[in-house]
């Protein structure tokens, strides 16, 4: 039998209950009862790399937290090019614009395996209406998205093309759980720091020649100094 509507988020309420990046997530702060205010379906589910979250100016009734992966927020030019504005991580909040009843401003594309849970607006609404919990999440959510604004403005879209491609390497680690870390292909590093194809592809050759940079099958690998040095 096809679960009902409440059984749905009773049993999205659960997982959050117990999720294990829980500390992280925008319900961080919620106590026993503000569980008791979500009454429509939480939905976790993967996207497969290149799969689409979302796209730009789609009209938006959710809010979504990366489990694990990474996702590219993609702006598409007229002259058919594209930019990558952030990068979103474990623990981010994709689509935070529908929480100003805005319409998506990107496209959210998998880069790799991607867990994500599907927040309605609904529940956040209602949560706002009944408990203090979500305020501190909310605000914090906010500012990350101000303090990544600000580090791709100040560290990968200015300098020379070296500079950018040893920030963004530095940039990468830093966000990892381990030393190894995902590096997109060349063309998205070259969308995300407004340099080309080529230019992206040659530095990183050149990195890896210096030994700077290496690449193994588990993820990639940096000398921190060095990079550190360029940057």
């Amino acid at each position: 039998m096809k679960p009902s509507l409440f059984d749905q988020a009773w049993n999205g309420v659960e997982k959050c209950k117990q999720c294990r990046i829980r500390e992280l997530v925008l319900f961080a702060d919620l106590q026993e009862d503000d569980f008791e205010q979500l009454h429509q379906p939480i939905i976790d589910f993967d996207l497969a790399p290149g799969e689409t979250l979302y796209e730009e100016q789609q009209a938006s009734k959710f809010v979504f937290t990366l489990r694990s992966g990474m996702i590219k927020l993609v702006r598409y030019l007229p002259n058919g090019s594209y930019r990558i504005v952030r990068l979103l991580q474990r623990g981010d909040l994709a689509g935070i614009e529908a929480l100003n009843n805005s319409a998506y401003l990107h496209h959210a594309i998998a880069l790799q395996d991607t867990s994500i849970c599907r927040i309605p607006i609904e529940d956040i609404e209602e949560l706002n209406l009944h408990s203090p919990h979500l305020y501190k999440q909310l605000t914090a959510r906010w500012y990350k998205v101000q303090q990544d604004a600000d580090i791709w403005l100040a560290e990968l879209t200015v300098g020379n093309s070296k500079k950018r491609v040893a920030n963004l390497l530095l940039y990468l680690a830093r966000h990892s759980l381990t030393d190894y870390f995902y590096l997109p292909g060349r063309e998205d590093i070259g969308a995300l720091l407004a340099i080309t194809t080529e230019t992206a592809s040659r530095i990183i050759a050149k990195f890896k020649r210096l030994g700077y940079l290496q690449i193994e099958h588990h993820g990639a690998l940096i000398d921190k100094d060095k990079l550190r040095a360029i940057s």
